[in-house]
Parts: structure tokens; C-alpha cells; sequence
């Protein structure tokens, strides 16, 4: 698979963080990015890393930009540099991820049984799904959590909630969906189905209809984010997405 679409696709999560947040500050190397409101989200406050920095001098710059959070996270784009911080991360104390940027290969389907949703249709089963997620946290984080998503709509010109639901209305499977028609790039995110409705064919209908409608947007780079080391990906390559990058996330605190 081409890798030629890369730089197109870092180029919108680099734009897409930009827009969301509250205010940012440029860094050597990237920004960060913050957002008072949600100090709790990881992903609303953190460094990102665009271009080309010193891997021995990204600890200290990270430390300096995040000083005030109890948390670090630093998401560096390029496979290259993310590759070389790893080890003056890790002596630093970060955790290391990699992350699988996934282009859609294959012939796109036609729309599942999913639907535009706002964020309160979706409210119920995401903070259930959160409190799954992280059994210890306290309402407020899980507000922040769930609330947050409603940032996203700035960070792309189309921002659309996508979610399947029960033959009783109840929401079962939800994504979202980012469109940036001016380049023809869309980008599926936060793919997550409540742990009642696996297995049962609604992340297929999420996926499917997220996927048509970027094809009728004209977009034809369609790309998701997943973890290397988690079963998703293989889902994803069964559906038509095949690997054609990396991206690293250190986290600590």
C-alpha cells in the first residue's frame, strides 16, 4: 500500500488538534494545544509534534509545555522521529504507544442502518462505556470525557456523530466522522459499540455508513487511527483498511 497519502493525512491531524482546541502555544518541533474546560482529557491537552525535533530535548520540552497538568502526553506524527524519542522518553518515564494510521482500500459499501446523531442521544451509553473503561474515575472526569466531544465539531470543516441503533432506540454502536472537502481527506474516529451489542452487526453499520459518506463527500483519503497492539486493527484490514503509517503517543502521569 502507498504510503504517498501520509503527509496529507498528518497534515489534517495536525490541523484538526490546531482547531480544536481552546488556545495553543508553538513549540520547537509542534505546539501544544489546551483547553481549560476539559483538564481532565489527555487528548484536549497535550504536545503534538509535526516536524522535526531533538529526541534528547523533547522530555524537557514536554515538561516545560505541561507543567501545569497532572498528566503528559505527547503524540509525535512521523514515524521517523517518533522512533527516535522513544528512548529519552522512556527515560524520562513515558509509556510508549504505536499507532497504526490504516488507509481505506476497498470498494466502499453502501450505508448501513446508522444515523446522524447530537451528543445527547449518545450521552447515556458513552459514559457507561467510559465508567467501563476506567472504573476508578469520578463524574466529573467522565462528564469531561463524554462532553469533550462536542470540541470536535471545530476541528473539521464537517463534524458528524454516526450511531446504529436497537430495534428499541437505544444507541448501540457510534463514531465520528471528520470531512475536510478542500482536500478530499475524512477520517473515522472513536469507533465504539456498548459492550450489550457486540458481535451483533452495528459497528458494521456505523463503519459502513461513516464510509459512504465520505466517498459522497469526494473524499478518497478515508483513514482511521488504531492501536498496534489491539485486536481492532485486524477488524479494520477485514473491512477494506490496510497500514501505511505510524504515530507514537508517550504518556505519563
Amino acid at each position: 500500500m502507498s504510503t504517498s497519502q501520509l503527509p496529507r493525512i498528518n497534515a489534517f491531524l495536525s490541523a484538526f488538534a490546531r482547531r480544536q482546541a481552546a488556545r495553543t502555544v508553538d513549540l520547537p518541533g509542534g505546539f501544544a494545544v489546551y483547553d481549560d474546560a476539559f483538564a481532565h482529557s489527555h487528548a484536549n491537552n497535550q504536545v503534538v509534534i509535526d516536524a522535526p525535533v531533538s529526541p534528547e530535548a523533547l522530555p524537557a520540552l514536554a515538561e516545560e509545555a505541561l507543567r501545569q497538568l497532572p498528566h503528559r502526553l505527547v503524540t509525535v506524527l512521523d514515524d521517523e522521529t517518533g522512533t527516535a524519542c522513544a528512548e529519552p522518553m522512556i527515560r524520562a518515564g513515558y509509556t510508549h504507544s504505536t499507532y497504526l494510521v490504516m488507509l481505506h482500500a476497498g470498494p466502499v459499501p453502501e450505508a448501513g442502518a446508522a444515523e446522524t446523531l447530537d451528543l445527547d442521544a449518545m450521552r447515556i451509553p458513552l459514559t457507561r462505556r467510559w465508567r467501563g473503561f476506567l472504573p476508578d474515575a469520578d463524574e466529573e472526569v467522565l462528564r469531561q470525557l463524554v462532553d469533550r466531544r462536542e470540541t470536535r465539531r471545530r476541528g473539521a470543516d464537517a463534524v458528524h456523530f454516526i450511531g446504529a441503533r436497537t430495534q428499541d432506540g437505544e444507541v448501540a454502536s457510534w463514531a465520528d466522522l471528520y470531512l475536510d472537502r478542500a482536500t478530499g481527506t475524512a477520517q473515522i474516529e472513536d469507533l465504539i459499540t456498548s459492550e450489550s451489542h457486540l458481535r451483533r452487526g452495528y459497528a458494521d453499520a456505523v463503519l459502513a455508513t461513516a464510509l459512504r459518506r465520505a466517498a459522497d463527500a469526494d473524499c478518497d483519503t478515508r483513514f482511521l487511527i488504531a492501536d498496534a497492539a489491539d485486536w481492532p486493527r485486524h477488524w479494520y484490514e477485514r473491512r477494506g483498511f490496510a497500514v501505511v503509517g505510524h504515530s507514537h503517543c508517550f504518556e505519563r502521569g
